[in-house]
């Protein structure tokens, strides 16, 4: 018996003493980096805004000068990511031409991409609206200038947006048609102020600055005063032929305002970024 206790005793000591099994290492972990951001402070909007910036594949190992799409309400909890994901995948695919993608954050959506609308209901349930000069005034003599004197931009840019986002670029290409060469308005809420964008549209093209512009328009599934907005422009186009404007509608009645914004980007960014022949 005691022969037993210690021959177990033996086996326990040399088990304790042999070799430890190695821990495994944890797993190297790194963050993954698809732009950068900057914090500029607007003296137009008397606040600081995030700026965030995706640079092509190619940008880091060539010198060549790319095209520029900002984005309105382009903050990282906003629309950037996908956004520059769709600029990803053309830069892979060769389904568009590489772009630099700006994305513009926007606070107030209701004050900065609308103008004072006429209509009361309009102004008791969004009473900061009214804005849109500011923000556009912000994009243009801040933002801009910024990009353009910090990254290779080409001279050639647009603007992309949705809803809120696609009423203020309507609106900037209507009125401003000066503040970019392209623009894309994705299911613009073209409702707003009794839908008198959209009734003015043949006016305003009946009398339109010569230059090289286009716009590509896209609506969902929507009804009333927001397709009535939007096909309005578009018939205004038609009837006008703005000289030196081309321009797009698709008309997306299989989609919903919720599930339209990426796919038609992406096929906005197709038709306004042709790839270009290599150099």
């Amino acid at each position: 018996m005691k022969k037993i206790a210690l021959l177990l005793a033996l086996l326990a000591a040399a088990c304790a003493s042999g070799p430890k099994p190695e821990t495994p290492a944890a797993p190297t972990t790194k963050p993954i980096v698809i732009g950068e951001q900057r914090l500029l402070k607007s003296a137009a909007l008397g606040d600081e805004r995030e700026i965030n910036v995706f640079l092509p594949p190619s940008y880091a190992q060539t010198q060549k000068r790319y095209p520029v799409v900002y984005l309105i309400d382009g903050a990282l909890d906003q629309d950037f990511h996908h956004i520059a994901g769709l600029a990803q995948y053309g830069a892979l695919s060769s389904a568009f031409d590489e772009l630099i993608v700006v994305g513009v954050q926007t606070k107030d959506r209701r004050a900065e991409l609308t103008w004072r609308s006429a209509d009361p209901a309009e102004n008791r349930d969004f009473p900061t609206n009214g804005n849109s000069a500011a923000f556009r005034k912000f994009l243009v003599d801040e933002v801009k200038p910024l990009i353009e004197k910090s990254y290779r931009a080409s001279g050639e840019d647009a603007l992309l947006g949705e809803s809120l986002a696609g009423l203020f670029i309507v609106e900037t290409f209507l009125k401003h048609p000066k503040s970019a060469d392209g623009y894309i308005a994705i299911s613009p809420s073209l409702w707003w102020d009794f839908g008198s964008l959209g009734k003015s549209a043949k006016k305003i093209l009946d009398d339109f600055p010569k230059g090289e512009r286009e716009i590509y328009l896209a609506i969902a599934n929507e009804k009333g005063a927001m397709r009535d907005g939007v096909l309005a422009v578009v018939a205004a186009l038609k009837k006008e032929k703005p000289k030196g404007v081309a321009w797009t509608f698709s008309d997306r009645r299989d989609l919903e305002h919720a599930t339209i914004y990426h796919r038609e980007a992406l096929e906005a960014l197709i038709w306004a970024f042709p790839r270009k022949p290599a150099e």
